[in-house]
């Protein structure tokens, strides 16, 4: 840090550290530089860890002095998140859990795959975290059995989703250099010796019901969003702008070809070879290119975006791991860097517009490698943390796609469909979705789908499917769907986050008037660093008045 630090500064700082030494695999995540051939303790031990380091964090911050504005910034955002941390640990949510997308097995190849970087890769790390797996797994099969005993166990679906990925693992590490052969041998042999575990014993223990209910879910919900929501209100507004969004889709279907349905439109959307690329590599230069550019238009006018920011290395993962954006590391060892999973040998582009505005600029790329040079304002742990506060992040990056709307960035009314089919509509059938499945909801009389039915996962894939354009088809639909049982209150984060920035924005131009002004809103709000939705709208309300 540039500046005098305080207590709550060097605090956090301190915090920052002892976590990631505590958590190597979420520290890559964040980009927390120092730990890059370690992995994450997953045993009883490594969780009661971090547990304790939380606590005890919790009761320095307590007994820390506050002077100025900035430092109660500070202690208010290292308190919000200690104390959900906390209590979803004493929940039991965390020292047994599996999902789809972000427990234990996916971090462990996450934190594998950001050191591979071909010729940038460095070697005695990637040896280091490679060799380290086996262990890793051990002790995260020594708490999914404790777990297992204490009656704690993620549902089924959860389970055999990640014995799938663990095998699908394995065979990533097959097609890593010869030259990593001995450790690669011995993490595939742990890998698939772990899935057989979670096939034969953990499975059959498994319960099948999906569904936390509501006390479970507004805790989730509190984690991902930093803020406490009406979740009936906030179901009631899904769908309001579920129905506002479609019809917005039918003007531009009729742009495209007038006086057909919107099926037949995104149908026929997909089947013209204008917008298709055939190829991993060919589809990589082409979203590359699209990243640069915007880098290129928007620096100097509606943002300033600074040197180490205006490189983004995109990149086709060999399996489908999603679409997902990591900071630069903090010492920019390593690039912000858009991973984009494939589906099909010609992906369609129409979409694709509207996705990388919201990985790259002026969404993810922009916003958190923002946090990572602002070493002027931000402490460590604020820096760093934007993984642990989704609905400021991903609300950020759905505001960025609407934003490249109004600033007029989508060139082809098919890339605007892309944005609104694509990205939009799906963000609100997920508030619906997430909601409606566990809280066991039943679906409104009057909207056309199956009303006045109760949720099932079977009707959330076919809703999903109708509403996620063509992104992937059915088995996009499942993935979706499996995806918002396993991780309660992460999917309804892109839109709530929206739905803040965008209320933040107008009360800020209501508080403003001819004063108001696009770029200094966006430099004083990301300035703030990451923080919990509540915490930003009542600082804003301070900053712009």
């Amino acid at each position: 840090m540039l500046w005098p630090m305080s207590d709550v500064d060097a605090l956090s700082d301190r915090y920052a550290g002892e976590l990631a030494a505590a958590d190597p695999c979420l520290a890559a995540m964040m980009g927390i530089a120092g730990h890059d051939g370690e992995l994450t303790d997953y045993s009883p031990d490594g969780f009661a860890a971090r547990h304790e380091l939380a606590e005890r964090t919790l009761a320095e911050l307590t007994a820390t002095p506050v002077r100025t504005d900035a430092e109660r910034r500070a202690a208010a955002v290292l308190r919000d998140r200690l104390e959900i941390d906390l209590a979803r640990s004493v929940a039991g949510c965390v020292d047994a859990d599996l999902n789809t997308i972000d427990s234990p097995p996916q971090r462990l190849r996450q934190a594998i795959e950001v050191l591979d970087q071909g010729e940038r890769t460095v070697e005695a790390d990637l040896r280091s975290r490679l060799a380290g797996i086996p262990e890793a797994l051990a002790g995260l099969r020594v708490s999914l059995e404790r777990g297992r005993q204490q009656g704690r166990l993620s549902a089924l679906r959860q389970v055999v989703n990640c014995a799938r990925q663990s095998k699908e693992f394995a065979d990533y590490l097959d097609t890593l250099p010869p030259g990593y052969r001995a450790e690669t041998e011995r993490a595939g042999a742990a890998l698939l010796d772990f899935a057989s575990y979670l096939t034969e014993t953990l499975a059959p223990a498994a319960p099948l019901r999906d569904a936390v209910g509501a006390e479970r879910y507004a805790l989730e919900a509190r984690h991902f969003l930093g803020s406490e929501i009406d979740l009936l209100e906030t179901y009631d507004w899904g769908w309001q702008e579920l129905a506002r969004l479609e019809a917005q889709m039918r003007e531009v279907g009729a742009e495209i070809a007038p006086g057909e349905p919107l099926p037949a439109v995104l149908a026929a959307l997909d089947a013209d070879p204008a917008h298709r690329v055939r190829g991993a590599d060919r589809f990589r230069a082409w979203i590359q290119e699209l990243a640069d550019k915007a880098i290129a238009d928007l620096d100097g006018t509606h943002f300033d975006i600074p040197e180490p920011l205006r490189r983004l290395d995109c990149r086709v993962p060999s399996s489908n791991t999603g679409i997902y954006y990591l900071a630069p590391a903090e010492d920019l060892s390593r690039p912000g860097t858009v991973w984009y999973s494939l589906t099909e040998e010609e992906p369609v582009t129409w979409a694709a517009p509207s996705v990388m505005f919201h990985e790259g600029a002026p969404g993810h790329h922009l916003q958190l490698g923002l946090n990572v040079l602002n070493t002027g304002t931000l402490n460590r742990f604020q820096r760093m943390s934007a993984e642990l506060h989704v609905g400021h992040s991903e609300g950020w990056g759905l505001y960025a796609e609407r934003l490249m709307d109004e600033l007029g960035y989508y060139e082809l009314p098919a890339h605007r469909m892309g944005m609104l089919a694509g990205g939009q509509q799906l963000r609100a059938a997920r508030v619906i979705v997430d909601i409606g499945l566990h809280l066991e909801l039943d679906i409104p009389r009057g909207v056309g789908f199956h009303d006045g039915e109760r949720w099932t996962p079977e009707l959330a894939v076919e809703f999903v499917l109708g509403r996620s354009g063509s992104i992937g088809g059915e088995e996009f639909a499942r993935f979706q769907v499996d995806r918002y049982l396993g991780l309660p209150g992460q999917a309804i984060a892109y839109k709530v986050g929206e739905r803040a920035w965008l209320a933040a924005r107008e009360a800020a131009q209501a508080r403003q008037g001819s004063r108001f002004g696009l770029r200094t809103f966006h430099h004083t709000a990301l300035d703030l660093g990451p923080m919990g939705l509540d915490l930003l709208t009542t600082e804003l309300e301070r900053l712009l008045v």
